[in-house]
């Protein structure tokens, strides 16, 4: 069998000696330059199989190679390392496509380690791949400019280990930018830990994140780790992190700041390295206003922004997007379906509240439901009013404004009916207390009494809410705080 052959471009002849003799020892041939043009030439004549170059050479920056060997080579690994350890090189190597960048000084065993797996990478891309398995490999799809922006800085921020909060609607697939953070990133080998805040129950978010010992409490019949713990030397995804209760931000601020947490009922503490991501559909800043997220903790959380668009907001990827839900739907096991452009352009115009993921149950119900191998756009129409949708965008925005017209007719006949006897004055806050009193009973109603959500989802003070509640003589609802 022929070894694999590596191309090694530097221009110090020492690590070029020290490192061909390393590969040589682990059973690769290896073709070594100490410039560019050499290293280019090998390349354009199809040789080797994978390439690891020096950034600075004496006639031309290795990093600019990168676009020019994937341009025509697309599946040769391209492995750089340089001197120049800062943030910015690891960066552009990374958005130019390098399968790897390595600072020097580095370990010789972790190149030998990278090259392995880059040439275990060829030989998983050369396998034969149906479009669907290969959309089917993409951590996050589409190509319009609102995507962009999110993927610029997730290039930019897998080589670090810096914290990142994700901030967009349900359904925008925020779990799926933290995997690719962590899958992409510098700690992919370690473990990725994910935790929903908004599924814990409030007397047990503290024992979840930080473990407890036996006998800690009632039930702790013995030791048991907590997510931190378990996310040691990965990544732990945080999610809905604005749903955390006050005392639990104080403690995961202090773990934060300090690198070390003692478990529920415990003495010793912990010691833990975990990236930290984090991920919310709520505005923080919303809920620091309103007392209930710490200001301190949403900046030590919010050092990288990144904001997911709503579907509505790029609705140029919803072709692309049905196209991959339907190839995952076949590799489940359903038959595979195309579908019609007429029917692409119905679904472009429905708004999709629930975003990506409503997308993604509405195409495996179509693939599910339906014998035709292609799916026309009175299939799709069909499915939209059998579960009360509108795929009419116009449509969405009158019924959006829906109360607007309502309150206008309202006023409009009570102007009708009074127009010789108007009232001399307080017209403007009669008409506000008339609306604000059973908007306030409804969401507590909603709410099941519980005033903290019941301002937050009316986006008041706590304190502004009592005190309505006393204004306007609202009976208590009880049930929630």
């Amino acid at each position: 069998m022929t070894a694999p052959i590596i191309l090694l471009a530097d221009d110090d002849e020492g690590i070029r000696t020290v490192v061909s003799q390393a590969l040589t020892q682990s059973g690769f041939e290896v073709r070594a330059t100490g410039n560019a043009s050499m290293l280019w030439q090998w390349v354009e004549s199809g040789e080797g199989d994978l390439v690891i170059t020096d950034v600075i050479m004496p006639d031309e920056n290795g990093l600019d190679l990168i676009p020019r060997i994937r341009r025509i080579r697309s599946n040769l690994p391209v492995v750089v390392m340089s001197a120049q350890t800062t943030l910015h090189t690891a960066v552009t190597a990374t958005e130019r496509g390098a399968f790897e960048y390595l600072p020097k000084p580095f370990d010789i065993n972790e190149l030998v380690s990278i090259v392995k797996s880059g040439l275990d990478q060829i030989g998983a891309s050369s396998k034969v791949e149906t479009p669907e398995m290969l959309e089917e490999t993409l951590p996050l799809i589409g190509r319009s400019v609102a995507m962009q922006d999110v993927y610029r800085t997730l290039a930019r921020m897998m080589p670090t280990d810096l914290t990142v909060m994700i901030n967009g609607e349900s359904g925008t697939g925020k779990e799926l930018v933290a995997r690719a953070l962590h899958d992409y990133g510098k700690r992919k080998n370690g473990p990725f830990v994910a935790v929903n805040m908004a599924a814990i129950p409030r007397d047990l978010i503290e024992s979840e994140l930080f473990g407890h010992e036996k006998g800690a409490f009632t039930g702790a019949h013995a030791r048991a780790t907590g997510r931190f713990e378990q996310a040691n030397g990965g990544s732990l995804f945080l999610d809905e992190i604005g749903d955390m209760p006050p005392e639990a931000q104080t403690r995961l601020l202090r773990v934060l700041q300090e690198g070390h947490f003692i478990p529920v009922g415990g003495q010793t503490a912990v010691n833990v390295d975990a990236r930290i991501i984090a991920a919310t559909h709520h505005d923080l800043k919303q809920l620091i206003r309103q007392g209930l997220f710490r200001e301190d903790l949403f900046f030590r959380l919010n050092v990288v922004p990144i904001r997911l668009p709503p579907l509505r907001d790029r609705t140029h990827d919803i072709p692309e997007l049905v196209r991959h839900f339907l190839a995952r739907a076949k590799n489940a096991g359903l038959p595979w379906k195309s579908i019609e452009n007429d029917a692409l352009q119905t679904l472009k115009r429905y708004n999709w509240p629930g975003n990506v993921r409503e997308l993604e149950n509405f195409v495996q119900r179509l693939a599910a439901l339906y014998s035709e191998e292609i799916i026309t756009i009175e299939i799709v129409g069909r499915e939209l009013r059998e579960f009360g949708l509108d795929s009419d965008r116009e449509q969405y925005e009158n019924d959006r404004n829906g109360l607007s017209n309502i309150v206008e007719r309202q006023l409009a006949s009570y102007f009708a009916a009074h127009q010789n006897e108007l009232p001399s004055n307080g017209l403007y806050n009669r008409v506000l207390r008339e609306i604000e009193k059973p908007l306030i009973i409804l969401t507590l109603q909603a709410t099941r009494g519980n005033q903290v959500r019941a301002a937050e989802v009316l986006g008041l003070n706590r304190n502004t809410l009592r005190k309505k509640i006393r204004d306007l003589d609202i009976p208590v609802i009880r049930g929630g705080c």
